[in-house]
């Protein structure tokens, strides 16, 4: 790697890359922008999740919350409305612990030092240059999976980008080639790159502002880089998730504070091996919640896929009279409903039952 690095006209390559960035980057709303707070929130908000679905969010997060101290203070389950529908909801939890630590000991402040910054909640290698770079102008490396397939590329690296230790490489890679006049806009171009030119599978090389200085190019290897191994299949889990009915009211119930959709809202579900019908959706709930469940039905069918899991959801409608429930759960109308954090597998769930006139 360090060959490759030599062999780079590095003041060069900056130049192309940063002119070809001012002069095509995408009209961005966090680009227009140096508020660290606010390029902090487009950064964790950017995590796992496409530009054009972050735009519409990252818009309303901010005008909710305009100020690190709104989003300190702001009550979880506002929070996670705001959030609803982006998905990996730890995200938005850390961002809120992050920035209730820099309200405190920072005096509203983000902190400019690689260090400090680090030390925040949920506040990653990445994240941290990102804010550094893009806010402070200081020429910090933000790494991620667009730079990491950008640079093996242009410098020819083949190791695995799936190993964590691979990481290391990147990072000092873009220490040695980062502009010192302009690390934003060189961090920026870099991942704007990935975004728009060197794409995984089919890169547009004779578009790339820097092809005059990627190997892998000039080897005809592009489409060989970057090596990743693909990741271990995902476990399935079969569930069936019930709206449970009592005149105008649904039941409710909230999930723990800890694990995966943590404090989110969500109808009751059953875990169950496979096809489960109503009959037993009615035996199985009656016990539960010892009164009575009636008239189960099934509705739809849906799969969900997270990260590491995917859950097979039959979802069912059905009649509760007298039932005994525990304190997560509550009774709400169409209203509250609505005013309710739910999940995608949720959503798919209240899609449903919309289309039916139930909510």
């Amino acid at each position: 790697m360090e060959g490759s690095t030599i062999n780079i006209e590095k003041k060069q390559f900056q130049t192309d890359l940063i002119d070809w960035f001012h002069a095509e980057k995408r009209d961005l709303p966090w680009r227009r922008t140096a508020d660290p707070y606010q390029i902090w929130i487009s950064e964790i908000m950017l995590q796992q999740t496409r530009v054009d679905t972050v735009i519409p969010y990252y818009k309303r997060f901010v005008e909710k919350f305009p100020t690190l101290h709104d989003l300190a203070d702001a009550d979880e389950e506002i929070l996670l409305k705001q959030w609803e529908g982006l998905g990996y909801y730890s995200r938005v939890r850390n961002l809120q612990a992050g920035v209730r630590e820099v309200a405190e000991n920072y005096g509203g402040k983000v902190p400019a030092s690689r260090k400090e910054i680090s030390a925040l909640k949920g506040v990653g290698p990445y994240t941290a240059g990102a804010v550094l770079s893009i806010a402070y102008g200081l020429p910090e490396h933000a790494v991620d999976g667009n730079v990491m397939r950008v640079l093996s590329r242009i410098l020819l690296i083949d190791e695995d980008i799936a190993k964590p230790k691979t990481r290391k490489i990147f990072e000092e890679a873009v220490t040695g080639l980062i502009s010192h006049e302009d690390p934003s806009a060189f961090n920026q171009g870099l991942m704007e790159l990935g975004a728009l030119i060197c794409t995984p599978t089919s890169p547009k090389c004779l578009l790339c502002p820097v092809r005059e200085h990627c190997s892998a190019f000039h080897e005809g290897r592009q489409h060989e880089l970057p090596v990743k191994t693909k990741a271990k299949n995902t476990k399935a889990v079969n569930y069936a998730m019930v709206a449970i009915r009592n005149g105008e009211s649904f039941l409710m119930e909230k999930r723990s504070s800890k694990g995966l959709l943590a404090n989110m809202w969500q109808f009751p579900m059953l875990e169950f091996p496979v096809g489960i019908d109503g009959a037993e959706i009615e035996e199985l709930l009656s016990e539960q919640f010892k009164g009575t469940i009636v008239k189960a039905e099934k509705i739809t069918s849906f799969k969900h896929v997270f990260s590491h899991l995917t859950w097979n959801v039959d979802g069912f409608i059905a009649e509760g009279v007298n039932l005994e429930i525990p304190d997560n759960m509550k009774w709400v109308d169409s209203a509250e409903m609505e005013l309710l954090p739910i999940a995608g597998p949720v959503q798919k769930m209240k899609t449903a039952l919309k289309s039916r006139g139930d909510v």
